[in-house]
């Protein structure tokens, strides 16, 4: 896939100012990457200090790079974040909540001390942030707000409850500010990921039984990129979804059909 051809017609981003929680790292980065490369600037607000392979990434796509080191969970930095993007680009037109956690346990042993973590980041950091991102963008009558969500907004999942609550819990956190804001040119959209070669899954795709395992379950037979997902984002933040609101796209390889 050839990313910039992004930047042309009813996909390009040109002059809009991106928020993306969790941008500098993993799929975050792609999707920072990805919104460049379609002509947005971008503002990322993470834990982890950018040692600039980000603002690299971006600037060299021809994007503004902003970076706050911040914990999105804390009290107000959801509304520090967006003033500071405001100031600095110039406004707000697109909200990616990327940043994500996911600890894993036996049902006996997964306990308050894991699940109060994933709550905080996964889905009231993501609430707080779309809430300060619509009191920008209602006056403007215009915004995306994208949340990513998972496979495991729709399965189970073993030794995670906390994430695949948080990620359910997006999807219908999703449809409700949908339904609210499309009135004001808002639109509120998911995408969900699938089975993806990032960091986080090195383990899992180093085990040979459970990489077989679940390669076996994804019809395209691979592992995605994350490269895969970047055109799925833009279409989601680009004036070609101006009419889709309330979905969740779902970027598995297939994976829920087998």
């Amino acid at each position: 896939m050839d990313i910039t051809d992004f930047n042309t017609g009813l996909f390009s981003l040109r002059g809009k100012q991106a928020i993306v929680t969790g941008g500098n790292g993993g799929l975050g980065r792609a999707f920072s990457v990805a919104l460049a490369a379609a002509g947005a600037d971008v503002f990322v607000p993470s834990l982890v200090d950018d040692d600039g392979t980000t603002e690299k990434m971006v600037t060299d796509r021809g994007g503004r790079y902003r970076f706050m080191v911040t914990d999105i969970t804390e009290s107000g930095a959801a509304e520090r974040v967006i003033t500071r993007c405001v100031e600095e680009l110039g406004g707000l037109d697109i909200l990616v909540n990327s940043a994500g956690i996911n600890l894993l346990d036996s049902v006996t042993e997964f306990g308050r001390e894991k699940w109060d973590p994933m709550v905080s980041v996964n889905l009231t950091a993501a609430f707080e942030f779309a809430h300060a991102a619509a009191r920008v963008m209602l006056p403007q009558r215009s915004g995306k707000i994208i949340n990513i969500a998972s496979l495991f907004s729709f399965l189970g999942g073993k030794q995670s409850p906390a994430y695949a609550a948080t990620k359910a819990g997006l999807v219908g956190f999703t449809r409700a500010y949908a339904d609210e804001l499309g009135e004001f040119g808002i639109q509120v959209n998911a995408l969900a990921p699938g089975y993806f070669a990032t960091p986080l899954t090195e383990k899992t795709r180093s085990d040979e039984a459970a990489n077989a395992r679940i390669i076996d379950h994804i019809p395209t037979g691979r592992w995605g990129t994350p490269a895969d997902l970047m055109g799925a984002l833009v279409f989601l933040c680009s004036p070609a979804a101006n009419y889709v609101t309330g979905h969740t796209l779902v970027v598995d390889g297939g994976y829920l059909v087998r």
